[in-house]
């Protein structure tokens, strides 16, 4: 009986079926926070850390729908403006006074966002499926669409809440925490969780999956190809809604530049998670994981004096073509 640890035929092939794509963003993180603790004793605090979380957590909820579109095969570039759009409708609601009780309207609202967000990812989903058009062309057309209805509803200005009395009720969903957890930090790991489970343990995951990684043998299997790529974007939809009933408390305005480059942040972070982007394979904890990466890499510019805090936009644009060749580099090893 040979012993396991005594065997270097079995070490190396333990060593080949670990995933180094799934892995890597984690070590990336945990690099990450040393050398901001190097840079600025600060960055490690547990206020600093909560933080930066709580930042994050309007790319890293938009980045979980990501996840199921980019796995699908698909690409939504209109999440940005959809902020904008949904969040400017949410606000002008609230602010039409149609309901008299604060919560009511409150809990009206946050269920009109939802409604709004699902509708537009539909649109989003038919244009790409039923239109048969390719999604690079058709979500580049409704961010247009979004940004325009905004800019039209907004006349070139800001959509401001006003009732006093609904943005003291809405104030702690963003401000508040539950046994000192910010609130956001706990609506990402729900959003997350959930994801993951749906991606990975259920039979719908599995479609998304299948559908991205090769689009002809699922449909020969029986699967709906269309209308599971449609309810990628449903998903995406739902998401964006989520991170805009975050942002309303936190500014209370929206104008048509709100969610501007949104959509690189999202695509970036599921791709810093090792999520493919030819599609057929999702990591939502890797997702959540990339979205934390890029906040952190802002917060070390901010907290240290190396690179102007005006480059950021720079960097993560770099850190999205760096992701995608050693995708491309794994793949080939592979």
């Amino acid at each position: 009986m040979t012993d396991f640890a005594a065997d270097p035929r079995k070490i190396r092939k333990s060593w080949k079926d670990i995933d180094l794509r799934a892995v890597a963003p984690f070590l990336a993180l945990a690099l990450l926070l040393v050398l901001g603790a190097i840079a600025n004793p600060n960055f490690i605090s547990i206020d600093n850390l909560l933080n930066v979380i709580t930042r994050s957590a309007f790319i890293a909820i938009i980045a979980v729908g990501a996840t199921f579109v980019i796995s699908a095969g698909g690409l939504d570039l209109s999440v940005g403006s959809m902020v904008a759009f949904v969040a400017s409708l949410t606000i002008m609601f609230m602010n039409s006074g149609v309901i008299a009780d604060p919560a009511t309207m409150l809990a009206a609202a946050m269920a009109l966002a939802m409604l709004i967000g699902a509708a537009c990812g539909l649109a989003n989903g038919l244009i790409t499926t039923a239109g048969s058009i390719e999604p690079f062309i058709a979500t580049l057309g409704t961010m247009g669409i979004y940004r325009g209805l905004t800019t039209w509803l907004s006349q070139g200005g800001a959509i401001t809440l006003r009732s006093p009395d609904i943005q003291s009720l809405y104030r702690p969903a963003y401000f508040g925490s539950v046994l000192g957890i910010p609130v956001p930090i706990i609506i990402i790991a729900v959003t997350a969780g959930a994801g993951a489970f749906v991606l990975r343990r259920t039979r719908y995951g599995r479609h998304v999956l299948a559908v991205g990684s090769n689009e002809d043998v699922a449909r020969y299997s029986g699967i709906s190809v269309g209308r599971v790529r449609t309810m990628t974007y449903v998903i995406q939809g739902l998401c964006v809604a989520v991170a805009c009933l975050l942002y309303v408390p936190r500014l209370g305005s929206t104008s048509a530049t709100t969610g501007l480059m949104w959509e690189l942040q999202a695509i970036t972070a599921v791709v810093v998670g090792g999520t493919a982007l030819r599609g057929g394979v999702g990591r939502v904890w890797g997702t959540i994981c990339g979205a934390f990466i890029l906040e952190i890499v802002g917060n070390i510019m901010l907290l240290s004096n190396f690179v102007s805090e005006y480059l950021i936009g720079a960097i993560q644009g770099a850190i999205i073509i760096v992701a995608m060749l050693v995708q491309r580099s794994l793949v080939r090893k592979s």
